[in-house]
């Protein structure tokens, strides 16, 4: 089973950026889909932006333009990189990766906060 473990999240102030990383336990070409998800306090978790096995992504329209997902499959991880941050942005992020016939798998999350 693959196991998430993310990291980099931290206080930043507004229009500040922030890269987030997510290890992989396990080689995430098994995941069909990885992606990261945010939840606010009193608010639903909701999807920031996912990619596929073939790299397409699809992202939030409130994050468009400013954050975007990479991976590096060498190393098993994959990174949020977040510019002009918000204090809107602020949350838990949490990554995320789902394979067929074995659902989702969520990593402990990692606070985002935007502050001044």
């Amino acid at each position: 089973q693959v196991q998430l473990v993310e990291s980099g999240g931290g206080l930043v102030q507004p229009g500040g950026s922030l890269r987030l990383s997510c290890a992989a336990s396990g080689d995430i070409f098994n995941s069909n889909a990885m992606g990261w998800y945010r939840q606010a306090p009193g608010k639903q978790r909701e999807l920031v932006v996912r990619i596929t096995r073939s790299g397409s992504t699809t992202y939030a329209d409130s994050v468009k333009g400013r954050f975007s997902i990479s991976r590096d499959n060498a190393k098993n991880t994959l990174y949020l990189q977040m510019n002009s941050l918000k204090p809107e942005d602020t949350a838990v992020y949490y990554c995320n990766a789902y394979r067929f016939g074995f659902g989702d798998v969520w990593g402990q999350g990692t606070q985002v906060t935007v502050s001044s």
